[in-house]
């Protein structure tokens, strides 16, 4: 058994890919710390709408055909369901429940890609991605934490359709000619106007904003958002979808280090463990599966070779009357006894 190789590039491409997880991190202190609160929708819209049409100008790519529906469908899945059930996740589920629900996306992702990509989930990434909750649930989790039957609901929606949304993208592809960063703007844009809606029936009009607040949000637009998801579908689409996936662990232990580094929140050893628990899921579940190794039979005749040796004939002298009719060993390619090769024979 050996280990499956990888093409040239892939760990580069996953380090890019996983700076995507690493800033999503972010998000939290950004929000807490410069943004108006009690607006998540209109947070949502922020991040996704602008950034999907300043994408759409940039690229100058718009989907025609099937592909109308597919962007529609991955920019509801990745962006339009996946951001207001995060936040209506995290406003309702506290103590970090509502992360350690997000950490569950990649056991979801390994039964999508099992369904839609036919890869069976192999036993390393199963047992990676229980690790991988645990460690989370060491770093996020407090003793008074609460549980809110919708919280956990929307918890585990958001996770799911993630998942979904990673997997379909990987099994769908891209249209010929078409790069990830116009397919990062279909989704934005398609996940941003279901978004608009929801956040002007929800929470009315876009509240006052300081300099601070239109600073948080250019960089959760342009960072946090169009960037980030630009390199998460370049990844998927180069790695598979499973590995990226799990990648998603490292947002809830960006979120921690951030919090500790910039606003002074301290961490306890068990919330350190926790770290390292996480990340040691994360790796362990971007190690390829193991493929048997194929072996090549020698074609070289090295072994002796048993052959059956007919009577002599009568008007030579067997050398060996008693195995005239026996099997005897010789070595491949040499005369039998009793006989001799013809001049020139080879």
């Amino acid at each position: 058994m050996t280990t499956a190789t990888r093409p040239s590039g892939y760990a580069g491409t996953l380090a890019l890919t996983a700076l995507t997880p690493i800033v999503w991190g972010s998000t939290y202190a950004v929000t807490t710390e410069f943004l108006p609160p009690d607006r998540p929708l209109f947070t949502a819209l922020l991040r996704a709408l602008p950034a999907g049409l300043a994408l759409l100008a940039l690229t100058r790519v718009l989907p025609h055909g099937a592909w109308l529906g597919r962007a529609a469908v991955l920019g509801v899945l990745n962006i339009g369901a996946f951001f207001p059930l995060l936040f209506l996740a995290a406003y309702r589920l506290p103590g970090g429940v509502a992360g350690v629900l997000g950490a569950v996306a990649p056991m979801f992702a390994l039964g999508f890609a099992a369904v839609l990509l036919s890869e069976a989930p192999t036993r390393r990434k199963v047992l990676a991605g229980v690790i991988g909750v645990f460690g989370v649930s060491l770093v996020v989790l407090r003793g008074s934490a609460e549980l809110d039957l919708i919280g956990v609901v929307a918890g585990l929606a958001g996770a799911a359709s993630m998942a979904a949304g990673t997997v379909l993208t990987k099994k769908w592809g891209r249209p010929d000619g078409v790069g990830p960063l116009a397919m990062t703007g279909w989704q934005l844009t398609a996940g941003g106007l279901l978004i608009l809606p929801l956040a002007l029936l929800i929470e009315g009009a876009p509240p006052a904003m300081d300099a601070q607040a239109v600073g948080g949000y250019l960089y959760l637009g342009v960072i946090g958002t169009a960037l980030a998801y630009w390199l998460w579908f370049r990844g998927i689409s180069r790695v598979p979808a499973t590995s990226v996936a799990f990648l998603g662990l490292l947002s809830p232990v960006s979120a921690a280090v951030i919090g500790w580094i910039a606003l002074n929140q301290a961490l306890t050893t068990w919330q350190i463990l926790g770290l390292l628990i996480a990340l040691a899921g994360t790796v362990l579940g971007q190690i390829p599966p193991k493929e048997p190794t194929a072996t090549t039979p020698d074609p070289t005749p090295t072994a002796l070779t048993k052959m059956a040796i007919l009577p002599a004939p009568t008007r030579f002298r067997n050398p060996h009357p008693a195995e005239s009719a026996s099997t005897v060993e010789v070595r491949a390619g040499s005369s039998p006894p009793g006989r001799e090769r013809p001049v020139g024979s080879t």
